[in-house]
């Protein structure tokens, strides 16, 4: 590292951010933002995030900090707008640079899915598309088999499809669903995943790290499974430093440097931290990590991952 860091904590390698948004409400439907507010949103309140956020919001937020590219991720626009969405985001990497990798969205169940999936695929920047799947709303409910589940067999007609397009995969589902994940990794051995948001261990009691791990342990068994190391708040905007860095060092165990990318998650992930805390919460969770390992962690994997030349 350089002797003059350009932010409070004197981290100056170089990020590629594997996971972020931008919205402009003025150029899209976004019915979560602009629509019914929900107020079982996973993070709390996010009132503070509906509204604009573009490159120069991410810079700001960002500043100090050595970003040599971001990996934009669906971000919940209209799905009346998916083709309109990627559309916008190649405008703004054209006009300002960023982001640099699109990650688009398609519900693999949705008629139009491989006319929807060859557009995207048609768009040098985009890498993959973000699909979730139907979940149970606790670990004690199952949705196991029903329309739209990993189980569907539409969709997994439909996830099929992304490897004819040479797509990946962005898997988000609640920890109570890791180890059906992991069985659709096994079933689709050639198609690459990565796992967004540590796979949400937002409950921190023993039984719910413990159905966590299992989950996790799971994926890690799956190679063509990777890991983004994003999204650490919980429910009410609260950020538990400690806890934090505890499930970073245990899914780093599982995963790997070469496995695993940092990603900031912005804006959302500003709701309970803003960048500089996210970023040392990371590096503090691994005091013993090389060089090397906080390259790959940092920059190397998701540049591998999202195929960025």
């Amino acid at each position: 590292m350089s002797d003059k860091p350009g932010n409070a904590i004197g981290f100056d390698l170089p990020i590629f951010d594997a996971h972020h948004h931008f919205w402009d409400l003025s150029a899209g439907h976004y019915p979560w933002l602009t629509d019914a507010y929900n107020p079982n949103f996973f993070l709390g309140d996010y009132r503070a995030i509906c509204r604009n956020f573009l490159p120069a919001d991410y810079r700001k937020a960002t500043a100090g900090f050595d970003v040599i590219g971001t990996v934009h991720v669906e971000a919940e626009r209209s799905r009346r707008e998916q083709i309109e969405e990627t559309a916008f985001l190649t405008d703004l990497h054209e006009r300002e640079g960023l982001p640099n990798v699109l990650v688009a969205h398609v519900f693999f169940t949705q008629p139009d899915c491989e006319a929807v999936l060859a557009r995207h695929a048609e768009n040098p920047l985009v890498r993959g598309v973000r699909s979730k799947p139907v979940t149970a709303p606790n670990p004690g409910a199952s949705v196991r088999g029903q329309p739209g589940t990993m189980q569907d067999d539409a969709w997994l007609r439909g996830f099929a499809l992304l490897d004819r397009f040479g797509l990946s995969w962005d898997l988000r589902v609640p920890h109570w669903h890791l180890r059906e994940a992991a069985e659709v990794a096994r079933a689709f051995a050639c198609t690459p995943i990565v796992l967004n948001h540590l796979g949400l261990p937002v409950d921190r009691s023993d039984e719910g790290l413990a159905l966590w791990r299992r989950g996790m342990a799971a994926l890690a068994d799956c190679p063509n499974v990777y890991l983004k190391v994003s999204e650490l708040g919980l429910p009410d905007g609260v950020w538990d430093s400690p806890g934090n860095r505890r499930v970073i060092r245990e899914a780093l165990d599982l995963f790997g440097y070469e496995r695993a990318m940092f990603a900031s998650n912005l804006p959302v992930g500003g709701l309970s931290a803003n960048f500089t805390q996210t970023v040392a919460d990371v590096v503090e969770a691994l005091p013993d990590a090389s060089e090397a390992q906080l390259r790959e962690l940092f920059a190397r994997t998701c540049q591998r991952f999202y195929r960025t030349g």
